[in-house]
């Protein structure tokens, strides 16, 4: 018997609907431990059942397999997220109450929002694309820095804040989302961008080209300074700064930053020490030609930006956020536009390296490719 592809996983990840309703029916879910114990099984279950499908064709990159019970995951999310709308009931009630109950934070919300949307649909181009032969690896470095920093702030936040008495064993079900992004991402990081062949005297004009003859580089570089000054700032600012303005901002603009959740505070501290150096190197690559690792890196970052200031924005807005640590409203409107402009800055410049790379590549490529694999 062989499982339709990419059709057949993406008919696997719907089973997520009647699965849980019908372990949300069972008495035995009201048990910490066998709830985790449920969880692991389902997920091992799910893995046996694609392996018999697929022995008669198995996919060339086991990465389908992740993805295929990723997307089986990201169906659960939504459902949380529907259920703790009000949209539905009957599903995963059980583990909201005894799994992991702070997913009824508004950033645990919104984070099952994003990977319910977003991580599907990258999921089932993924799946599409290995199915048919094609290349993934702009999708996948975009997933994989959205996946990696939900997981960078939702764990360490669930640990330190207000939630840290209530870790339940079900929280070992997120090992898998930790561990398989590193194999993951080593196997992506591997293959070869889909760009299009570039020749060395092209690569070489390019080079010539002074920063005063790149007006779309000299924008980027304006926004870099900016996301810069931005993500110290606010970084100094969960580590309580005591001047007037840091007070002011906060009270004004950003009260959600001192939520006891932590997750912001988490948030801005990754931002400070990871997002931080690579917007210095990125303002380094635009005036200095060769930099190649950009065309990898940004997509990455592009994707953990999205990702994070996502479930930043929703949740400092968000109805499950107390009214105190809630945007003002009279505040909104420069709260949206700060850190949408944050936001969408860092996806321009991805998109900017994904088109037009010359500028990244080394002079002596004879090909994009040929370029990215020097570096």
């Amino acid at each position: 018997m062989r499982l339709p592809e990419p059709g057949g996983p993406f008919l696997l990840s719907l089973t997520a609907l009647p699965v849980s309703y019908v372990v949300n029916s069972l008495s035995v879910v009201s048990d910490p431990t066998s709830i985790a114990g449920i969880g692991a099984f389902v997920l091992l279950a799910l893995l046996v059942l694609l392996f018999l499908f697929l022995q008669k064709s198995p996919p060339k990159d086991p990465l389908f397999y992740v993805f295929a019970i990723f997307s089986f995951t990201s169906v659960i999310d939504l459902i949380i997220w529907l259920e703790e709308g009000g949209y539905i009931s009957g599903f995963m009630e059980f583990y909201m109450k005894e799994g992991e109950p702070y997913l009824r934070t508004a950033h645990g919300l919104l984070i099952c929002l994003w990977d319910g949307t977003v991580h599907y649909i990258l999921y089932l181009l993924m799946l599409a694309a290995i199915a048919r032969g094609k290349n993934y690896k702009a999708v996948g470095l975009f997933w994989l820095g959205s996946l990696c920093i939900s997981m960078l702030i939702f764990l360490p936040g669930n640990v330190i804040g207000k939630y840290g008495t209530e870790i339940r064993p079900a929280f070992l079900l997120n090992v898998p989302y930790v561990a398989l992004p590193v194999w993951a991402g080593l196997r992506i990081f591997r293959g070869r961008h889909s760009l299009p062949k570039i020749s060395p005297e092209r690569v070489e004009e390019v080079h010539s080209q002074g920063i005063h003859q790149r007006p779309l580089d000299i924008a980027l570089i304006v926004y870099l300074l900016g996301a810069i000054i931005f993500t110290l700032f606010r970084g100094l600012l969960v580590l309580d700064c005591p001047s007037d303005s840091c007070f002011t901002y906060i009270y004004q603009y950003e009260p959600y930053l001192k939520d006891p959740v932590a997750y912001p505070k988490v948030q801005m501290l990754v931002f400070m020490f990871y997002v931080l150096p690579f917007l210095c190197m990125s303002v380094y690559a635009l005036l200095y030609p060769g930099c190649s690792w950009m065309l990898d890196w940004t997509l990455i970052y592009a994707g953990a930006i999205a990702q994070a200031q996502f479930a930043h924005m929703g949740s400092s807005l968000y109805h499950r956020t107390p009214y105190t640590y809630r945007v003002p409203r009279d505040a909104w409107w420069v709260f949206m536009i700060s850190n949408s402009l944050y936001t969408l800055g860092l996806q321009l410049l991805a998109y900017r390296c994904l088109r037009n790379p010359a500028f990244f590549l080394q002079k002596s490529c004879h090909s994009a490719e040929d370029g990215k694999k020097q570096n």
